[in-house]
């Protein structure tokens, strides 16, 4: 699509749909909301799969962790391609053959054929950082914590929403006569085409940065964000001490999301009692809180950065990662349903603002490689899902097996209970664990530091951009 050079944004200004940042902000969005409804999308559906394929519990878990594991591979990668090709062909290839193992997890016939699938539809999960970076190119430093933010907590909406629109799909294909067992596969083939789909919608309909993309402002022999010294930027960036810090600040926060929305079903139901339904339904009003909860981590970023420079931003990172770590220690100790509910919500609000006012940060690492550092950060979020998952797993599995063992012969309802409080046991003292890590991570987050250059190096970006924009506007 030929759109006429503009410069970046300095309003989030959703209704502006026909300036290339707005435009690439809602594509981008939509974009990285599909491939999360597709990575979970098998999520609602997991009791038929395990009695279709025949899952052992082991099974079931590993499938888990392998569709977090590609993730964290593919976002090391993605990063560095877009310093090098841009975000726009990143993402149409993503998307597009992204959605092949998408299409296949509806065709496998076999644990081991399942197993692969999960593997590689974990890659699709690269589609954060190239959203992240698009954004990044496309918005002004007064704003690009809150457009990050915005893009990033609507697009994960897409994990919440699977939980409504994949049974959808699933009914629908029944309702032509597709037989009930068979519908989730159907429903997965489906999730693939649309990824497929919007990959095409994603290379005409967008281009790389407000001026053009990578390729032909290169041709003109204009500059182009960091493509020029690409290889000395990522070499900066994976010896910048500040950008493992923030990996390991993303595992603590968008990690410990993952983890703790994937396995909070099973807690609230060993834990206070409820039943499957009323357990998934708070869950995932968990997940739709992305609709401004990461906002206003980006929000509150940008006006910290407003107030004390760069270091402002980091200031407000640090306290409300702590703030998190506090809320979900205190959350692993609840056992009122009412408190329980409110600590959650809370625990919600702070993980999610954390994401937000992490990826208010990196965009002002290094210019010069915003991809690769974007990209080494996003897999700190999966590195800590992983280990977070391990963790929970480790504990449930010792403490279940115990349990079972002590109460046989009291017969098989004593047995269950036994199991369902053994491992709500567990996975509240992991949880506990994990709370005291996120708080120590908080005080970390405090050791990244900006040189005065950096700081008036912001300044005077945001003070050049403003000049263009009344320039061309007057």
């Amino acid at each position: 699509m030929q759109t006429t050079p503009e410069t970046k944004a300095t309003k989030l200004n959703l209704k502006a749909i026909k300036s290339t940042p707005i435009r690439t902000f809602w594509i981008s969005s939509f974009a990285f909301f599909l491939c999360f409804f597709a990575w979970f999308g098998i999520v609602p559906f997991m009791p038929d799969v395990i009695k279709d394929l025949g899952l052992t519990p082991s099974q079931k878990w590993n499938a888990v962790i392998l569709a977090v594991s590609g993730t964290v591979f593919a976002r090391l990668l993605i990063g560095k391609l877009c310093d090098k090709y841009g975000p726009r062909l990143c993402y149409t290839w993503l998307l597009t053959l992204g959605a092949i193992p998408v299409i296949l997890s509806g065709l496998v016939q076999t644990p081991l054929q399942f197993l692969i699938c999960r593997l590689f539809i974990g890659f699709i999960g690269a589609s954060f950082v190239i959203t992240q970076v698009h954004t990044s190119l496309m918005f002004a430093p007064n704003v690009v914590g809150t457009a990050n933010a915005t893009s990033a907590g609507w697009g994960n909406l897409g994990g919440g929403a699977n939980r409504l629109g994949m049974p959808l799909i699933a009914a629908a294909v029944i309702s032509f006569g597709v037989a009930e067992s068979e519908a989730w596969r159907y429903a997965m083939v489906i999730a693939g085409i649309v990824c497929f789909i919007m990959g095409i919608v994603y290379y005409f309909f967008t281009q790389d940065t407000p001026e053009g993309n990578f390729k032909n402002l290169k041709e003109k022999g204009k500059k182009v964000p960091n493509l020029k010294k690409d290889q000395v930027g990522f070499s900066e960036a994976i010896k910048d001490y500040r950008v493992w810090i923030l990996f390991i600040v993303y595992a603590a926060c968008f990690g410990i999301e993952l983890t703790v929305y994937g396995t909070m079903d099973d807690y609230l139901q060993n834990t206070f009692q409820l039943e499957r339904v009323t357990a998934g339904n708070i869950v995932l009003s968990f997940a739709l809180m992305n609709i401004f909860a990461r906002t206003l981590g980006g929000f509150f970023g940008d006006k910290s950065g407003k107030l004390k420079g760069l270091r402002g931003r980091v200031i407000f990172l640090a306290a409300i990662l702590t703030l998190e770590g506090i809320i979900l220690s205190t959350f692993s100790m609840m056992t009122s349903l009412t408190l329980g509910v409110i600590f959650l919500i809370l625990f919600s609000l702070s993980v999610q603002m954390a994401e937000g006012a992490t990826f208010s940060v990196v965009p002002f690492i290094n210019k010069k490689a915003i991809g690769s550092i974007s990209g080494i950060v996003g897999a700190g979020g999966n590195v800590g899902a992983f280990l977070a998952a391990l963790l929970l797993k480790s504990k449930s599995a010792v403490a279940e097996k115990t349990a079972i063992v002590e109460s046989q012969g009291l017969g098989e309802t004593a047995v269950k209970v036994a199991q369902s409080e053994a491992a709500a046991n567990a996975v509240s003292s992991g949880y506990l664990v994990i709370g005291f890590f996120v708080v120590f991570t908080g005080l970390i987050a405090l050791a990244i530091r900006f040189s005065i250059e950096d700081e008036k190096n912001a300044e005077r970006e945001l003070k050049e951009i403003r000049g263009e924009f009344v320039t061309v506007n007057s």
